[in-house]
């Protein structure tokens, strides 16, 4: 039963080519993203955070004083709020608390580190509303994984507390990409092939940044003292290896990491999880793991 959703999901993804572009991808993934819209007891306000576009969400039984913060992922070129309304709406009620999904800026329109600055103007929102550290879970997919790890590192850096826990889907780790699984899972993979990242990098951090910087490729971080972390990844994924090499590296540095890796799931399955089982059951991991951290 699984493989044949998946199946129909792979049908809807792989039903159009990716257009050319900047802004044709992002109404693509509007497009493919809002397929199934949010369940009819969600309710959605849209928020300013200090002029970044952001999103609350709340289900009733919720508990508003704990927030999910949620970054989009979409290469840091595609992706909206719009996109993964149903992801991040889900994921509020597994873990049973509001969800924050913000809008950043994305490239090439605004390349590194714009993407970093919106982040942590969402963080600050959310402190100087008087929410404890401890009672924020940050998560994303994709780059929006990225930017979690980014956002946990400059708040280290800084001296500040970090949130309970980051949830991390299908995370793009290294901006290198020298991940093994780019060519190993490349025939399985409907969605994610090494050039279309190296185009979205191009976008992001032109070939003058150092992509092994920490903050564009998590994947070479120092990641000693961040909160517990849950990744979420599927077999079927060419960014395999960004999500194992950092669990390893994060269990290296004594962090409380947890890996998933999920059978015949494609890249940030979940967002679909209206029509997936297996998007509803990671998503319920998730929620699990998120109300087990909260202090």
């Amino acid at each position: 039963m699984t493989e044949r959703e998946i199946d129909a999901i792979r049908k809807l993804l792989t039903s159009k080519p990716r257009p050319v572009g900047w802004s044709e991808r992002r109404e693509r993934l509007d497009e493919v993203g809002s397929t199934w819209t949010v369940a009819p007891d969600v309710q959605c306000e849209a928020v300013d955070c200090d002029g970044v576009a952001g999103e609350w969400s709340i289900v009733a039984g919720s508990e508003p004083s704990r927030v999910l913060l949620y970054f989009h992922g979409g290469g840091y070129c595609s992706g909206s709020i719009v996109s993964h309304r149903r992801l991040v709406t889900e994921a509020g009620r597994a873990a049973g608390m509001r969800t924050l999904a913000i809008g950043y800026r994305l490239a090439p329109e605004h390349p590194y580190p714009a993407a970093h600055e919106d982040a942590l103007a969402a963080w600050r929102i959310l402190r100087r509303q008087g929410i404890a550290a401890s009672s924020i879970a940050v998560g994303g997919d994709s780059a929006g994984g990225n930017l979690t790890l980014g956002l946990i590192n400059r708040l280290r850096a800084a001296g500040e507390e970090l949130p309970a826990c980051a949830w991390l889907l299908s995370p793009w780790t290294d901006l290198t990409m020298s991940g093994e699984t780019l060519a190993t899972r490349d025939a399985v993979d409907p969605l994610i092939h090494e050039a279309y990242l190296d185009e979205l990098a191009d976008a992001y951090a032109p070939p003058s940044a150092d992509r092994r910087d920490p903050l564009i490729s998590p994947m070479f971080a120092d990641l000693a003292g961040f909160p517990p972390i849950l990744i979420q990844v599927g077999s079927a994924e060419t960014l395999l290896a960004d999500a194992t090499r950092l669990a390893l590296a994060a269990g290296v540095a004594d962090v409380d990491v947890t890996l998933q890796v999920w059978p015949h799931m494609i890249h940030a399955w979940p967002v679909w999880n209206a029509h997936l089982e297996d998007g509803r059951r990671a998503l319920a991991s998730a929620g699990q793991f998120i109300q087990a951290r909260m202090r």
